[in-house]
């Protein structure tokens, strides 16, 4: 495990790659050790980045409570439109955004003396970005360390990078690898000899199996979304009062990103006497977490990514087999307190075709928000940017066409002013950031805020899985539907709760109340933050035209139109496309024109969280995106 004496190469080195197993100690007990050697003096703070906001609370909490101090006091932490840190912090747990945001206005993160990338073998797009402003950061801070933490052994590129600041000129090595080893049991690894036709039943079967045949410890079981972990967590429940096991009773769990921080802790408790907990998660429980006397695994084989198709324009989230690197994460998590056993629902064959990794979310991405963040801090030219991954030119060239569509660049790619600059200060995407900006000048903006802020928050609705409640939920949602489409339903459920703002209320009309009250700190955080922009606060009074070319104003590119066979076809790569069946619009009459928040591919390619528009509207507010003769050309397809 971790000695002290291990990081006195910090004082050689300016980087450190640290590479050691999930459950090692990296995220916990290093920042501590930093501490207690003195990194901190002179009122200097130690910053860990995570990808995910469940890391980045659970691992603040986890430290404060062995240093035996309140949360957000020596031990905090910062993710978005939330902060539990005070002036004295001194080990920071964020979200790398929150990173990138604090370079806007400290290029040189002065306050800092560590910053610990933590996960980075997960290479979100945030972190080939932070990787390649801090590689510049160090030329200019010679006192600063960084340590780039991974669960897998890409150490060698990973120093490379870093050591190519010295390297180049032929200097000495400015970066070197630290490995440590954890505590690893064995893992006994089964497959199937056939593929299985329904992946989320068969999890549940699984799950209830190894329940009335192995002995203790808990289980851990991996889906790809929100929705099937739902309905997987749904399905034990009810399965769960059928089973005749006498000593043991189930308490089935769910974990993925977008559930409450007090829903997400829950995975972390001891379960109660002769109970056994099944935890149905996402990826999100492949690295960033650690769970305790997980001693089953069960893989499904897939994950959901996000993927930007260049030849749409369109960001889908896909479901896509795992790398290997990530079957071995998963079932790595059943070693970690005794021998554990991995139920892998694909055949060996499977296994040995899986890629070995996934490929770097900065090469398979939508580059407008990283154009935009870049061009916030001040890099003029992008396209020489230092990236630890080359992004593909298409999707760089994709970003600015959009950027420059949205008016945040102007055609020699310079930010505009003030619309490009305000757009890189608001932490959201550009369509959004636009939407925003237009709310002023349109004077909508104080009901652009609320559908924005609930636009942050995905479990707003409480779908029970089947019987009468499904029914009654679906009659409960009528009320507040409307033929404008999602958005304003979210505004309207948004407006009636703050009319009550109780869980009784919430629970008769089948709404998350945390999800709610979630929204409501976004919307007042928001509204902070556009005073500070300096962007009016203003209603249109009910005036759903003014507020439907508002969000138009915006999210213009995403436009989908009625095709003559009955379904959609996106304006933009002319793809093929469904009103999802949660939309508000999916039973009433199909609108001609709509504009989408995002796409997600499972077995159809659906649209989600749609938006009713004119397509003169297209016209009047983004002539220079959609011309007439191409909308007329739409047309003739309709």
């Amino acid at each position: 495990m971790f000695s002290k004496v291990k990081f006195i190469a910090l004082e050689k080195f300016q980087t450190l790659v640290l590479i050691g197993e999930t459950g090692c100690g990296k995220s916990t007990q290093v920042p501590q050790y930093l501490l207690e050697a003195g990194w901190c003096k002179d009122g200097k703070i130690i910053g860990i980045t995570e990808p995910r906001r469940v890391a980045a609370t659970s691992l603040a909490s986890r430290v404060a409570d062995e240093r035996g101090c309140i949360l957000g006091t020596d031990v905090g932490y910062s993710i978005r439109f939330d902060d539990s840190t005070d002036n004295n912090t001194k080990i920071k747990y964020m979200t790398e955004g929150i990173l990138l945001r604090e370079m806007m206005g400290d290029p040189l993160l002065t306050k800092y003396s560590i910053i610990i990338l933590d996960e980075v073998h997960e290479r979100t797009l945030l972190t080939d970005i932070i990787m390649g402003l801090l590689k510049k950061i160090l030329k200019k801070r010679k006192s600063l360390r960084i340590i780039v933490s991974s669960a897998t052994v890409d150490a060698e590129e990973l120093r490379d990078f870093f050591n190519s600041n010295t390297r180049k000129y032929g200097g000495k090595d400015s970066a070197c690898i630290l490995s440590v080893e954890g505590r690893l049991y064995p893992v006994d690894i089964f497959y199937v000899t056939d593929a299985v036709p329904d992946y989320v039943k068969a999890v549940v079967e699984t799950a209830l199996k190894i329940h009335e045949t192995e002995k203790s410890g808990d289980i851990l079981a991996f889906l790809t979304g929100m929705d099937e972990v739902d309905r997987a967590v749904s399905l034990l429940h009810e399965h769960g009062k059928l089973v005749n096991v006498e000593k043991q009773k189930i308490m089935p769990l769910a974990m993925y990103g977008s559930l409450s921080n007090a829903d997400q802790l829950k995975v972390f408790w001891r379960a109660p006497k002769d109970t056994r907990k099944i935890i149905v998660a996402t990826n999100i429980a492949e690295t960033s977490i650690t769970i305790s006397n997980v001693a089953y695994v069960i893989d499904c084989g897939f994950a959901k990514i996000p993927w930007f198709d260049i030849e749409t324009h369109t960001n889908s989230l896909i479901i896509t087999p795992i790398s290997k690197a990530s079957a071995d994460q998963r079932a790595g998590r059943a070693g970690r307190i005794q021998a554990g056993k991995a139920y892998r629902l694909y055949t060996e064959k499977a296994y040995e075709d899986l890629s070995q990794c996934t490929p770097p979310q900065m090469q398979r991405s939508d580059l407008a928000p990283a154009i935009l963040q870049l061009k916030g801090l001040g890099i003029d030219n992008v396209l020489r940017f230092n990236f630890p991954s080359v992004p593909p030119s298409k999707n760089l060239l994709a970003g600015f066409e959009l950027l420059y569509a949205l008016g945040a660049i102007d055609y020699n790619g310079v930010l505009t002013n003030p619309v490009g600059i305000t757009m890189a200060e608001v932490p959201l995407e550009p369509v959004f950031a636009r939407c925003l900006i237009a709310s002023g000048e349109m004077n909508c903006s104080d009901e652009i805020t609320t559908i924005l802020s609930m636009l942050q928050v995905e479990n707003v609705f409480i779908r029970p899985g089947g019987g009468q409640a499904s029914i009654n939920a679906r009659i409960a949602h009528r009320k507040f539907e409307v033929e404008e489409g999602d958005l304003l339903m979210l505004l309207n459920i948004y407006t009636a709760y703050e009319k009550n703002k109780c869980h009784s209320w919430c629970q008769k009309h089948f709404l998350n109340f945390k999800a709610l009250k979630r929204a409501s700190e976004i919307r007042t955080q928001m509204r902070r933050l556009m005073e500070i922009l300096n962007i009016p606060l203003n209603s249109c009074e009910d005036d759903a035209t003014r507020l439907l070319k508002c969000i138009t104003a915006g999210m213009f590119p995403n436009a989908a139109y009625l095709h003559y066979t009955g379904g959609y076809k996106t304006f933009r790569g002319n793809e093929d496309v469904h009103i999802h069946p949660n939309s508000c619009l999916y039973t009433l009459q199909q609108p001609q024109w709509v504009l989408f928040c995002e796409i997600v591919q499972t077995n159809k390619i659906y649209m989600r969280e749609l938006t009713v528009i004119q397509s003169e509207w297209l016209l009047d507010l983004a002539p220079h995106f959609y011309q007439r003769t191409t909308l007329n050309s739409a047309y003739t397809r309709i």
